[in-house]
């Protein structure tokens, strides 16, 4: 994807809009408890101090539908990414009104403001043309480094491009370097590891997995869909009944493709769905009618490594079992240490797979960690992304 990036244009004393993805999680008291999106915006933002530029930062904040919610207020990022730059970054209190215009017109080179919660309009997640204009009235270019959301077609990630100049930031740069490479020029092996939950949130992403990878391992919640198609009890774990015909033409499709599908051998399942319920491992074919799978079992995850350790491209999206709870958290854990390991382009797709490589505490020794789960997977999905179409071609 040849998109201009900021170092294409001419930028030194302009006016910048920047669309970041400040997304990130607080406690109830409006702390931030993991401040990484902030930390991967910030490579983008001192480029742009470089330049001189005037700074004018938008983002959104949980989904507040609309409102003026002050829990979402972004408030407690301005002052993280003060803290961080070591300079002040000046704070809205509207996104497009009074207090914000007249903070943008009065900047000076080197500031940097940072608007209000972009959803706090419903005309965002509308991409309201009026609403667009009104965001590009303030700024001379459009800057979008905001990968998490590149796959809605927003205001602030779409809709201001129709009237800016608009440019990527390094890090949509570096994802589409990453994951574009990873799809279209793979070294091979290529393996790729989906899990989560569903069945229906992947089949987009297995269907075309399926043309590019040498072997595609399936866990996670999902996996039971796949058991359940063959014929097999899955007791109370996870199942959709609607989407065994899915499961079985991925299986069918593999067998055409000659690819490799791996389904989990052996499960570990627990009688309930609590942190410290009874649990025990068992083949995949046994699983008792009242006990749910919660993680892949050991020789699974012995399975799985001994493949791993062959490839040479590996995409992961996905946890392989309940990580959340430690005792079915062994799975993705195993997982994510063998990439550590391996001599390979480790790619972790965002979201739950990339929380799980945190916790794991192995998120330096992997290549790249994706920072969109949804957006990296409509694109291994071979979707267009309008917050990357959005912006002007080399």
């Amino acid at each position: 994807m040849n998109k201009k990036t900021v170092k294409d244009i001419d930028l030194k004393g302009k006016k910048v809009f920047v669309r970041c993805d400040f997304n990130v999680p607080m406690d109830g008291n409006g702390n931030i408890t993991d401040n990484t999106r902030i930390v991967a915006a910030l490579p983008t933002i001192k480029y742009l101090l470089e330049q001189n530029c005037k700074l004018i930062l938008a983002s959104h904040l949980g989904r507040p539908k609309g409102e003026f919610k002050p829990e979402y207020s972004l408030a407690p990022v301005a002052k993280e990414l003060s803290k961080l730059l070591g300079k002040e970054v000046i704070m809205a209190n509207d996104v497009v009104g009074e207090d914000a215009t007249s903070k943008a017109n009065n900047l000076k080179e080197e500031g940097i403001l940072l608007l209000e919660n972009v959803r706090f309009h419903k005309e965002e997640t509308e991409n309201d043309t009026e609403f667009s204009k009104k965001l590009a009235s303030m700024a001379e270019v459009f800057v979008n480094d905001a990968f998490g959301t590149a796959h809605r077609a927003h205001s602030s990630t779409t809709g201001i491009a129709s009237f800016l100049p608009a440019v990527s930031g390094f890090l949509i740069e570096k994802e589409l370097k990453f994951l574009g490479n990873a799809v279209n020029n793979p070294e091979r092996p290529f393996v790729a590891i989906l899990g989560g939950a569903k069945v229906s949130d992947k089949i987009g992403v297995i269907d075309s997995l399926l043309e590019k990878v040498d072997t595609l391992m399936i866990g996670g919640g999902m996996a039971y869909t796949f058991f359940k198609a063959q014929g097999y009890e899955v007791g109370n774990s996870i199942c959709e009944m609607d989407k065994l015909d899915l499961a079985k033409s991925a299986m069918e499709k593999a067998k055409q493709k000659g690819v490799k599908l791996m389904l989990p051998v052996d499960t570990k399942i627990g009688k309930e769905f609590k942190a410290d319920t009874e649990s025990k491992t068992v083949k995949y074919t046994e699983i008792p009618a009242d006990w749910e799978g919660f993680d892949i079992g050991a020789e699974t995850i012995k399975m799985f490594s001994d493949e791993l350790r062959n490839a040479k491209t590996v995409i992961w999206n996905g946890p392989l079992g309940l990580f959340e709870f430690d005792q079915f958290a062994i799975g993705t854990n195993e997982i994510a240490k063998v990439l550590s390991e391996i001599n390979a382009t480790t790619i972790i797709g965002g979201g739950d797979s990339a929380a799980a490589v945190k916790k794991a505490g192995l998120e330096d020794k992997m290549t790249h960690i994706s920072t969109g789960g949804g957006a990296s997977l409509e694109f291994l999905e071979g979707k267009k992304l309008p917050g990357i179409e959005a912006l002007m071609d080399k």
